[in-house]
């Protein structure tokens, strides 16, 4: 394999042993710059894992994981978060009683703490990249909400809108449209759709209608390896995929 790739990230006999069980096993995965990639695959394929491994959540038993060709599984989660990496996990992890303002001001990435957010003085640059970043996740007119008030579908997109604050190359989302109404889910297909113009997004889903609706490319992943890949067109029809997902 070549050293340098032209790939955002690219993963190489990336595996992961717990007590002995390899639940990611010399996989690879490459992510083309502004792609939406889609994982799909049944439960305990290692889906969430391999999301934990790139974000560094979760440490390499071995291969590799380059990120604009840097390696990055000798580095912390933080430095990854630095270098460009965001990820959301399952659960909403927002300030419930900040305001949207408050919420997206706070993740303004200046290593600020939520009590010197209170004392902090909103220099425009932050004040203009929360404007941005709330019209593009559809909150611009309630940023003076608590955002404890909002909807499920609400606090999903404001937890992305808080990753986006700092500017990630790479964001990874875990089903991020689990128990939204079907108008949310809409939104945020559009939503991921206009994020992934000018970053690479790779998102978990179990949601069929909706991996067809967003992805650029989708991966089949299937007890720790990539089963298949391609279009949801091609993957739907290939006789592995159809074997694992209709049961033998």
């Amino acid at each position: 394999m070549s050293s340098s790739t032209d790939f955002v990230l690219a993963v190489e006999d990336l595996t992961v042993s717990f007590d002995g069980f390899k639940a990611i096993d010399s996989l690879n995965l490459y992510v083309d710059k502004n792609e939406l990639r889609v994982i799909i695959g049944p439960n305990g394929a290692g889906k969430t894992t391999l999301l934990d491994l790139i974000c560094g959540k979760t440490r390499a038993s071995e291969g590799s994981i380059k990120f604009k060709n840097e390696e990055m599984t000798v580095l912390p989660e933080f430095a990854r978060v630095r270098r460009g990496i965001g990820r959301k996990f399952q659960t909403p992890s927002i300030y419930e009683n900040l305001s949207v303002f408050q919420n997206l001001e706070v993740s303004f990435p200046r290593g600020r703490s939520v009590v010197g957010a209170m004392f902090f003085k909103c220099t425009d640059d932050v004040k203009e990249r929360v404007d941005g970043v709330a019209r593009e996740i559809g909150l611009i007119e309630m940023l003076g909400m608590e955002a404890g008030l909002l909807s499920h579908g609400q606090k999903q997109w404001l937890e992305i809108g808080m990753l986006l604050m700092q500017e990630p190359e790479l964001l990874m989302l875990d089903e991020p449209i689990a128990g939204m109404s079907v108008r949310e889910r809409e939104l945020t297909a559009e939503l991921l759709k206009r994020i992934s113009n000018n970053r690479s997004v790779i998102v978990i889903e179990h949601d069929m209608e909706f991996v067809k609706k967003i992805a650029h490319k989708v991966t089949v992943m299937h007890q720790g390896k990539i089963l298949a890949e391609g279009s949801m067109d091609k993957v739907q029809n290939d006789p592995a995929v159809i074997e694992v997902y209709l049961g033998h």
